[in-house]
């Protein structure tokens, strides 16, 4: 079980951790394209040496394959056997996609097409992977969608609005407000950048479509956000209708792989409801919460000048002991 430091103990002090303090390891990330079917592209990021276990990784909201975890992860699970692959979410790999496509908590398309693509490239491999905050809710939405007809062998979620209602509401009250005002100021700033750049590369239709979404300035959470920007484009009746639909925890007793989910109960983006009880999820999966640990943070050690991080060690023990598919 997780415990916090005496140097790092509060909630906001572990989620900042490792996006603000963390000197992430130096690895080698091999980038890829690949085209959709969709007339766009996905960026990965591939690290370790061929022909070893493969781990599929993906990122949380306005994250990408630089985010700390993501590359502390690559650089633990490379240390323990294991190769990975990070994909970047439509326009998070650096460089903005070609439609007005973009990612959002419940699409599991793209994932479902890299993990299609990866099958068709190495038959023989068997996949695991591992999702964080956003990406761990897409990674449990697709192993409930695919049962067991899943490629993926073995997973992990780490902090994941499984609940998304109760996670927007949460996200309006006390200190969780500072990290939903810079969230929601990112993704507008994002949709401005989108379509200007679509609309100088002569993508003139996907500069239309986001441009019908209006001035979003009066947009200050993620019910309004969602209704007015997610609903909108990706065919929802309303921010409500977009978490019932997206939210994983429907899909958590259809899932028939081996799969943890990581939750802490002082996690200022979620709510301890948003655990799923006995009988709300299915015989393969595993939680396994903490009282403390904040939003993807987990960070431990006995010095601030040493830090250990948690999560990386649970993760690698899980795909290497016990529920190993090699």
């Amino acid at each position: 079980m997780f415990e916090s430091p005496w140097w790092l103990p509060g909630a906001h002090l572990q989620t900042l951790w490792q996006p603000l303090v963390r000197k992430c390891p130096r690895i080698e990330a091999r980038r890829e394209r690949i085209e959709t079917p969709d007339g766009d592209f996905l960026d990965l990021d591939w690290h370790a040496e061929q022909h070893r276990p493969l781990v599929v990784l993906l990122h949380g909201l306005t994250g990408s394959t630089r985010s700390p975890y993501i590359i502390g992860m690559q650089s633990a699970l490379a240390l323990c056997g294991y190769r990975t692959v990070a994909l970047n979410f439509r326009g998070c790999g650096g460089s903005p996609n070609r439609t007005w496509k973009a990612y959002h908590s419940g699409d599991t398309e793209d994932l479902r097409y890299l993990i299609q693509w990866l099958k068709f490239k190495e038959p023989e491999t068997a996949l695991r992977a591992v999702g964080f905050s956003l990406g761990g809710n897409v990674l449990l939405k697709y192993l409930g969608e695919e049962g067991a007809c899943s490629s993926i062998k073995a997973a992990v979620s780490v902090s994941a609005p499984i609940k998304l209602a109760l996670c927007a509401t949460r996200l309006d009250s006390g200190l969780s407000r500072l990290y939903r005002n810079q969230l929601i100021k990112e993704l507008k700033e994002y949709l401005i950048m989108k379509t200007c750049f679509l609309r100088e590369n002569g993508f003139n239709e996907d500069a239309d479509r986001l441009a019908t979404l209006g001035p979003l300035d009066a947009v200050t959470s993620f019910w309004d956000y969602d209704d007015r920007v997610v609903a909108r484009l990706y065919g929802f009746k309303s921010a409500a209708d977009y978490y019932e639909q997206s939210s994983s925890f429907g899909y958590l007793r259809a899932i028939e792989r081996p799969t943890l989910i990581i939750q802490s109960l002082d996690d200022p983006f979620l709510t301890p409801d948003v655990l799923p009880k006995p009988g709300e999820h299915g015989d393969s999966v595993r939680i396994r919460s903490s009282r403390r640990g904040g939003h993807v943070g987990f960070v431990g050690g006995e010095h601030p000048w040493r830090p250990l991080y948690w999560l990386e060690s649970q993760v690698a023990d899980f795909f290497s002991g016990e529920l190993s598919v090699e």
